[in-house]
């Protein structure tokens, strides 16, 4: 089974101990920071960063020494923690990875978007977080590039040089 659904690559998320000395890395990329953010809970820590043209980053740190940030990083240390995917429509991408025996896990319902993970426990090793966005989104977080409801909303950031 497969799906219709536009599906993109958002971004990649980095779990690290020392936000400030990641960020500084990220910096001397050329990254730009357009939103720094806690978790649902205030657990967390993240900061999207914008690279280049179209790419973007994720940094999260935990803020508490019980969560799945912290358990991560006791775990392996600072490094790649998931790539989020921008999904037109979750129910349709859900089904797919379910037809083909792939467990998704913790779908959630927010007030500007949903998500859903994909366990790490599949083939690739890697954990997925399908994300789709919901009115309000781009307003709260002044993000560029998003999409929602599956139509491209205005780059937040067209006056960049």
């Amino acid at each position: 089974m497969t799906h219709d659904t536009p599906i993109r690559v958002e971004h990649v998320g980095i779990a690290v101990e020392e936000f400030e000395e990641a960020e500084a890395v990220l910096h001397a990329l050329g990254a730009r920071q357009y939103v720094d953010d806690t978790g649902p809970n205030d657990d967390f820590r993240w900061a999207g960063y914008l690279l280049g043209d179209a790419s973007r980053l994720e940094l999260v740190t935990p803020l508490s020494d019980d969560n799945f940030i912290r358990d991560f990083l006791d775990r392996h240390g600072p490094g790649l923690h998931h790539v989020t995917l921008e999904v037109e429509n979750m129910d349709a991408v859900i089904a797919a990875l379910e037809a083909a025996d792939v467990t998704v896990v913790d779908r959630a319902q927010h007030e500007t978007y949903e998500e859903a993970f994909v366990s790490p426990a599949n083939p690739t090793g890697a954990l997925f977080q399908l994300m789709r966005y919901r009115e309000g989104y781009v307003e709260k977080y002044d993000s560029p590039d998003t999409y929602v409801n599956g139509m491209a909303v205005a780059n937040a950031f067209d006056d960049r040089n």
